[in-house]
């Protein structure tokens, strides 16, 4: 008989509260270790922020997210091919005053990588400066590439790559335009150990989408749980030393509670756990009655008036019903009146295509998108606040799915070490 079969959902011996990324990487592992776990989401389906709706045949995540293969978390606790992936290009376009340039990943097209430099008419000590970049973050080991990140001085991602040699052309026509829509931070103040993480995953792996959406991943997750461990509508009010008070009005006891939920939810659970500041993203989704791109790429603006756009039914079809297009273009803040009309206008000029019959079918902001991991910034923190308590969650250490999952995995461990000692 396995520690599955034996799971008591009412006499658990851990508790995890929010089955986000990190939650349900946590409760996983706690139950591959033989211990009981009642996993406690107050929502109807697992995910958190990653979660995708069907409206009028339309799949449609919350908030533009892509999916990296290169994870290690990914690779160690993910079925690649039963998410049935489909990927972007290996490189964006870019539209600039000069038109439209073409970025390839320089690790699979190095030729037409060096061609793009020349047509963004950039200094050849750009390609030398990336290629330096691109060579320490992709060959190094990760542990010893977290190492050396650990020994050098911690900068802005600006500052960093005007340190190693990256012409302003260069960031403000290619790699602001990119990097600002991975970390939702127009200006790159965002540490340089994070960018040199990111930068590490986009050389190594793909961005793809699953085919039934972003959800199908924390879904794939939650498919290994035993069952009854998952509680779906289960709001949390409160921890108590014994356990956690239910918004329903009961109580759940357990010896050991995770807290795995949104760090406002977190805040406001543990009144002493610090939270740092969040970025605001807004998504928009337009039905378009043809492709207004025939390619699955990302598509940036040097003029910064949106993050980036593109055709998701071009990367995965089933994002859109038969005889439709589902344009997806993020970008920061919030959704203000006469938005969505002057992201509208943009499209029409960086896609060359006429906007105006495109459908609105949905504006998604996202208030806590990316933590704001400015420096100083640990990649990642203990999971311990006191004994039998623990938080988890992508801001505690990078933002990102490698964060979160790796944050909920250390968790697990180190609520297993303190139940060995």
């Amino acid at each position: 008989m396995t520690a599955h079969s034996r799971y008591h959902p009412d006499h658990p011996d851990v508790i995890v509260v929010g089955a986000g990324l990190a939650g349900l990487a946590c409760a996983r592992d706690l139950t591959d270790a033989g211990l009981e776990v009642a996993l406690l989401e107050a929502s109807d389906d697992v995910g958190g922020r990653m979660r995708t709706d069907r409206r009028d045949g339309f799949l449609l995540d919350r908030g533009f997210q892509v999916f990296n293969t290169s994870y290690p978390q990914v690779a160690r606790r993910l079925d690649l091919y039963g998410l049935r992936l489909h990927p972007f290009t290996s490189g964006v376009l870019v539209h600039t005053p000069r038109g439209r340039v073409r970025w390839d990943n320089p690790t699979r097209h190095p030729r037409r990588a060096a061609g793009v430099l020349t047509s963004a008419t950039a200094d050849t000590r750009d390609l030398l400066a990336l290629g330096r970049i691109s060579a320490r973050d992709m060959l190094l080991s990760g542990p010893a590439l977290r190492r050396s990140l650990h020994r050098s001085p911690e900068r802005t991602t600006r500052e960093e790559l005007e340190r190693s040699g990256v012409s302003d052309r260069m960031v403000s026509e290619l790699l602001r335009p990119f990097l600002a829509g991975v970390f939702l931070d127009d200006d790159l103040t965002t540490t340089s150990r994070m960018f040199h993480m990111v930068w590490r995953s986009f050389l190594r792996g793909h961005l793809t989408l699953p085919a039934r959406g972003i959800g199908a991943v924390p879904r794939q997750l939650a498919d290994g749980l035993p069952t009854g461990s998952l509680r779906l509508e289960t709001p949390v009010a409160g921890i108590t030393e014994e356990g956690v008070e239910l918004a329903s009005g009961g109580r759940l006891d357990a010896s050991t509670v995770v807290v795995a939920t949104d760090a406002g939810t977190a805040a406001r659970l543990l009144p002493d756990l610090a939270v740092p500041a969040f970025r605001t993203v807004t998504t928009y989704y337009h039905a378009a009655p043809r492709p207004p791109l025939t390619e699955p790429t990302l598509l940036l603006d040097t003029a910064r008036r949106f993050l980036n756009t593109a055709v998701l039914s071009q990367v995965a079809p089933d994002y859109a019903p038969p005889g439709h297009s589902l344009v997806a273009t993020s970008a920061l803040g919030d959704d203000v009146p006469g938005r969505e009309a002057a992201v509208r206008a943009a499209l029409a000029e960086v896609y060359g295509a006429d906007t105006g019959g495109w459908e609105l079918i949905d504006a998604r902001t996202v208030p806590a998108a990316l933590p704001a991991m400015t420096p100083p910034w640990p990649l990642s923190r203990p999971t311990r606040l006191a004994e039998g308590r623990y938080v988890c969650g992508d801001y505690r250490g990078t933002g990102s799915v490698q964060g979160a999952l790796a944050s909920g995995a250390r968790a697990a461990r180190e609520v297993i070490r303190a139940r060995i000692r």
